[in-house]
């Protein structure tokens, strides 16, 4: 296929990818860089995130990155500075900072009635706010040429998935920002800038890991049934969610405007029975 017919490249777009030292992260990133683009890389850690940076650049790829707290509006601010200083735009926008909060997530035998309302406070404002002040930040210089932000859901946002009810409520919240948000740019800038959301499935991350599984490997009653449910029969692997993400952000999907798209090897279609 010719460059020129390759709807799904991402060649000369600058792409920033929050949450980028993350485990989901390092899939988007590599996947991005593969389709071409010049990928900034944001998040806490700069040992991981200068580890990313060599290996796109290895790779024959563009990268730089930025250390910066998606709930800080000042780091958002001189990230955007930064990036705008070195490349002149910003092309896409991937929200993938997120996650779970240990202290958020409801014990077996706990009493309903006595949660930590600080911890869900503190699951809701990562997810939720940790993507809107981004897309507030970024989303300036997006408008200026055009581009695609991506946000990144759960199919916990749609069905009860017990125990992690701050996390489930933040993305239950990221769907509806999605849609509302994307009307409103369609409304102000017309086809120029678009904003959809990726609901993955079940994932090993870091955050979860102790969730699913045990020290040995095995699954916990947890991982189990969520195996269960799960028609493919086991987790997702990250780099099963590059093809929707790199679709989201190329011209591929230029008429896609406030959609979820969904990976979960049909965890979400199927009953359990």
């Amino acid at each position: 296929m010719t460059e020129e017919l390759n709807i799904f490249s991402l060649k000369n777009k600058v792409i920033v990818v929050t949450g980028a030292t993350g485990v989901l992260g390092e899939a988007f990133v590599n996947g991005l860089a593969a389709a071409d683009a010049t990928v900034v890389i944001i998040g806490r850690n700069e040992e991981v995130a200068q580890a990313r940076v060599n290996e796109v650049i290895k790779s024959g790829g563009k990268a730089i990155y930025i250390i910066a707290d998606v709930l800080n509006e000042e780091d958002l601010l001189k990230a955007n500075a930064k990036i705008t200083n070195e490349f002149g735009k910003i092309d896409g926008l991937v929200n993938a900072a997120g996650g779970n909060v240990a202290e958020a997530v409801v014990q077996p035998g706990k009493d309903i009635f006595d949660l930590n309302i600080d911890a869900l406070k503190q699951a809701f404002d990562l997810n939720l706010f940790g993507t809107i002040l981004p897309t507030q930040i970024f989303g300036k210089e997006l408008a200026k040429q055009g581009g695609s932000i991506v946000n990144i859901s759960s199919v916990s946002a749609s069905q009860a998935v017990t125990r992690v009810l701050g996390y489930s409520l933040a993305k239950s919240a990221i769907d509806s920002y999605t849609k509302w948000m994307a009307v409103e740019l369609a409304n102000r800038y017309g086809e120029k800038l678009r904003m959809n959301a990726i609901v993955p499935g079940f994932f090993i991350t870091n955050q979860n890991r102790q969730l699913l599984t045990n020290q040995d490997g095995t699954l916990t009653a947890r991982g189990e049934a969520i195996i269960y449910k799960t028609p493919f029969k086991r987790f997702g692997n990250p780099d099963e969610l590059i093809g929707a993400l790199v679709y989201l952000l190329s011209d591929a999907s230029k008429f896609v405007n406030g959609e979820t798209l969904t990976v979960d090897g049909g965890f979400g279609a199927y009953s359990g029975v």
